[in-house]
């Protein structure tokens, strides 16, 4: 069988289509998201103001559609407002706001690594070329603009950006300079997107002294996919001619899958996608309707409108192939039960009682906090329309009811099992702009994808094995074997359990899948031989007498203008989704008809019969079981991130519309997914080539990997008193490693003067070796290995260090070591992390020794010494005999201090500890 997909554009065929823009509606009003406390960022809301003026004209502003108004265009347009960036200071919380704004009318800067615990020393002084705010050009504002639809915020990092530590130190001048430089690169490439773009494009715009940042923001932008990605010929150019690396296999050819596989090639891997059905897309399906007189009509009876193209990849790789895009436009007529017009007067009082309620169901559970995770949304709107004595008469009931079928379209999801707490978590992050159809279909950008990536369709797998060693996917009785693998598959698959993953995937991710929605749409395709129903709009409603019904049928789109031919699709959601997957195809077509001559027969408008016809049935598709995701009662955004956590240490990978938290149940989210989990696969993929290397040569493994911690804690992590940690960014598990350093110093001195009489023990000759090691030695580094969340914990130990101390060998147990005492597991993680950092610029010195991370002072370490002494005495009988043989050389600089620890001083270290295995404490 042929791998390759050399199935011919179907879709080109079509005649080509005239685009014809549509303005948005003017609208002063605005719609503030009403939860925007539930997220560290909310783009829809950034009303900061230019300084230099208090006119609301000099604010930049768009239309940003929620999600809720999928179906319906929305009324009430929420705004964006982006403050002027050139004039700008620094803030407390290390973002960037004009200097003469209000506090009250900004949002605070997102998910910051923790400062230290004096961040106003002076100690942060960089160098005076770096003080500065660079000065790219004069478009700073619109940059910006285009760099947040794009999902960045306008004056901080994201929280990917600082996992991926693009600057050495968060907040200061370098990173708002990073901020200029990485809007600038995006709105550079998003001037013409068929065009590579190559970091020499921007040498002579950067100053000389921020060519080190402007390495670390394109390196970036590319291997993150957020430029140079799709399918323009500049772009597929960068596909190696022969892959070395080594062999990925996804699971899947939807989105996700493709544009994973897209961007691996182009990393140089080998790549193999395994699709079960006879096609690509997926959830993405255009199916080519045919009738006489040579007509047609391309259908999408999966995904189908692209919701926001302001920052939409999806729309850059339309741009890429020359696809115009068609507006939907925002005339929407409703209709009763008898075909007559729904009066607008009442269509305008339901719809604004209906916001309403969604507001007050907003504000209700912010004040019931956690308890709200626990009662639908569904709930809490039936209640508050009672209350409030909303839709009182028959009609207004019926169209009260068609804005919930709405809803339910919007969230694939019955309101009854919608989490009230966070059913529309994802609000903050919509993209902006227009909602689009593709004229032609989306199977048009589902084709240009699949071009030459090697696709096994009719490949059903039923088994992931995953191991330290690789995967193994097994397809019938076939067996491929890789690296590392990718599965896409829709999450009603792995709610389904038809998958078998080998070992079980870990409990924490089993529990997402359970806790997450998935929900049902379906549609009714019917090409006629005429447009009857008029062209002057692109979509119409009709309401239901009946509750359980009210999703039948609710919303119709004409896709006349865009499909090639007199196209009409019915929407069936909700409860109705589910009872028409048993609904006999000819029962659904005689309602449809009838619901068209109720509406357009009295008008003297006569109904033909369609000349071909189709019913999906995604609920029993068994490679989807359903449409796309949800937050389910009990479920939150968390769970979306939960289940894009890779497994078995770097080899078996997740993507998919219900792995972003941000663009869940979107065709864009899937695909950005896919850019999203290459990055990550690449990543790990990089840093066993990396511990490869090293234990290819062992005679130089202790120095090569003392080295990499010493440069590693240059720029650690986390930094409080004297304790520095360090972790992989990419691992949000808590129960992931960390290495932590304890320095100890004290200045040059006879450490015999001032002692006290309580430290005078019998383990005399310890304390004495003690001092004679501070005599010859400024610092000492002892470390640990612990997990992430013992780390988090540590840090928030109030006391001082030696409290801090105190809770590190009394609570947790550890045991603090020298390099050397570390052992394989630690060289695993100091390799992984110093992989995820790539080539970051080190950090200044000045920076590096943080302000307030005073080191630990001798006599705590003399107090924990002796206390851990005694300790390890009582209970282990008489202490082993000192070693005398103290080597009294100095070691000045801090990657000699880490590499060696002397024979005395291991046996020192050794007794500050319980003995605990280093690897045994990320169990606990």
């Amino acid at each position: 069988m042929n791998p390759f997909d050399q199935t011919p554009d179907q879709f080109s065929s079509f005649p080509p289509l005239q685009f014809i823009p549509y303005p948005p509606p003017l609208n002063p009003n605005s719609n503030p998201n009403p939860n925007a406390n539930s997220s560290p960022y909310n783009p829809t809301q950034i009303p900061i103001q230019d300084p230099n003026s208090t006119s609301p004209s000099h604010l930049l502003s768009f239309t940003v559609p929620k999600k809720r108004r999928r179906g319906r265009p929305q009324r009430k347009a929420t705004s964006f407002h982006l403050p002027l960036i050139p004039n700008v200071t620094l803030n407390g919380n290390n973002g960037l706001f004009p200097s003469s704004s209000s506090t009250s009318n900004s949002v605070s800067a997102p998910l910051f690594r923790p400062n230290v615990e004096n961040p106003n020393s002076s100690t942060q002084t960089v160098a005076d070329t770096s003080d500065e705010i660079i000065v790219i050009n004069k478009e700073s504002t619109a940059e910006a603009l285009i760099a947040l639809s794009a999902g960045f915020p306008a004056d901080s990092l994201t929280e990917e950006e600082i996992d991926a530590g693009v600057v050495p130190l968060i907040g200061g001048i370098e990173q708002v300079n990073y901020i200029l430089i990485r809007n600038h690169i995006i709105a550079k490439w998003r001037e013409n997107v068929s065009n590579w773009v190559t970091k020499e494009m921007f040498i002579d715009a950067i100053p000389k002294h921020c060519h080190t940042l402007l390495d670390s923001t394109y390196n970036y932008l590319v291997s993150h996919g957020y430029i140079n990605f799709g399918v323009a010929p500049a772009i597929k150019e960068k596909i190696p001619a022969e892959l070395i690396k080594s062999n990925v296999i996804v699971i899947g050819a939807g989105l996700a899958g493709l544009a994973a596989a897209r961007q691996l090639m182009r990393f140089g891997f080998k790549v193999t996608v395994l699709e079960g059905r006879k096609r690509a897309g997926g959830r993405v399906y255009t199916k080519k309707m045919e009738g006489g007189n040579r007509l047609c009509a391309a259908a999408d009876l999966g995904g189908s409108v692209l919701t926001g193209t302001l920052g939409n990849p999806l729309g850059i790789v339309a741009r890429q192939l020359g696809y115009p895009l068609h507006k939907v436009r925002d005339k929407c007529p409703l209709y009763s039960l008898d075909g007559k017009p729904v009066d607008p007067d009442m269509d305008m009082k339901v719809e604004t009682a209906f916001n309403r309620l969604l507001d007050k169901a907003s504000r209700l559970r912010q004040l019931m906090g956690e308890v709200s995770v626990d009662v639908s949304l569904g709930a809490a709107l039936e209640t508050f329309r009672q209350v409030y004595g909303d839709a009182v008469n028959a009609e207004e009931m019926n169209l009260f009811n068609w804005h919930l079928a709405n809803l339910e379209y919007a969230n694939a999801g019955l309101l009854s099992k919608l989490s009230l707490a966070f059913w529309d978590q994802d609000d903050p992050y919509d993209m902006g702009g227009d909602h689009c159809f593709l004229p032609g279909g989306n199977g048009r950008l589902v084709h240009a994808l699949a071009e030459n990536v090697p696709i096994l369709y009719e490949k059903t797998v039923h088994t992931i094995r995953y191991g330290s060693d690789g995967v193994q996917v097994i397809a019938g009785s076939q067996v491929f074997e890789g690296d590392m693998a990718l599965c896409t598959v829709p999450l009603g698959v792995l709610k389904s359990g038809s998958i078998k993953f080998i070992p079980e995937l870990p409990q924490r991710k089993l529990d997402g899948i359970k806790r997450l929605g998935f929900g049902l749409l379906n549609k009714v395709a019917m090409l006629f031989p005429h447009v009857f129903w008029g062209t002057d709009l692109d979509t119409f409603g009709h309401l239901s007498d009946d509750p359980s019904r009210r999703g039948e049928f609710f919303l119709f789109y004409s896709y006349a203008t865009v499909a090639g031919g007199p196209l009409l699709i019915a929407l069936v959601a909700g409860e109705a989704a589910h009872k028409f997957e048993s609904m006999p195809p000819t029962d659904a077509v005689t309602r449809v008809l009838q619901i068209l001559k109720g509406i357009f027969e009295p008008q003297g408008i006569i109904v033909p019969e369609p000349i071909q016809t189709v019913c999906t049935r995604w609920g029993g598709d068994p490679f989807s079981l359903g449409s796309y995701s949800n937050v389910a009662v009990g479920a939150s955004g968390d769970d979306y991130d939960i289940l894009a956590e890779s497994v078995g240490d770097g080899r078996l990978f997740f993507a998919g519309e219900a792995t972003t938290r941000r663009y869940p149940a979107t065709m864009h989210g899937a695909f950005v997914s896919g850019l999203r989990e290459s990055s990550n696969m690449a990543h790990y993929a990089n840093a066993r080539t990396l511990r490869k290397k090293i234990d290819r040569s062992p005679s130089k493994n202790a120095h090569s990997c003392a080295s990499l911690l010493a440069d590693l804690f240059r720029e650690p992590d986390l930094e409080f008193g004297s304790f520095s940690v360090i972790f992989a960014q990419k691992n949000a598990d808590p129960r992931s490693a960390a290495i932590l350093r304890v320095t100890f110093s004290e200045p040059r001195k006879k450490s015999h003067e001032g002692s006290k009489p309580d430290q005078q023990h019998s383990n005399k000759l310890l304390f004495q070796q003690l001092q004679s090691h501070f005599n010859h030695q400024q610092q000492l580094h002892v470390y640990t290995l612990l997990s992430r969340q013992q780390a988090l914990e540590l840090r928030e130990v109030r006391g001082g260090d030696e409290m801090r101390l105190n809770h590190l060998c009394e609570k947790l147990g550890v045991k603090l070591v020298g390099r050397k005492g570390l052992g394989s597991t630690a060289d695993s993680v100091i390799a992984s992390i110093k992989a995820e950092r790539g080539n970051r610029k080190p950090a200044p010195t000045t920076l590096a020794l943080k302000s307030g991370a005073s080191k630990l002072n001798t006599g705590i370490l003399k107090r924990k010494m002796v206390r851990k002494a005694k300790i390890v005495r009582s209970s282990n009988g008489p202490a082993a005999p000192t070693n005398s043989n103290v080597v009294n050389s100095k070691v000045s600089e801090e990657t000699r201090a880490s590499e060696e620890i002397r024979p005395a001083d291991q046996m020192l270290l050794d007794t500050l500890g319980s003995g605990q295995n280093q690897g045994d404490m990320l169990k606990q």
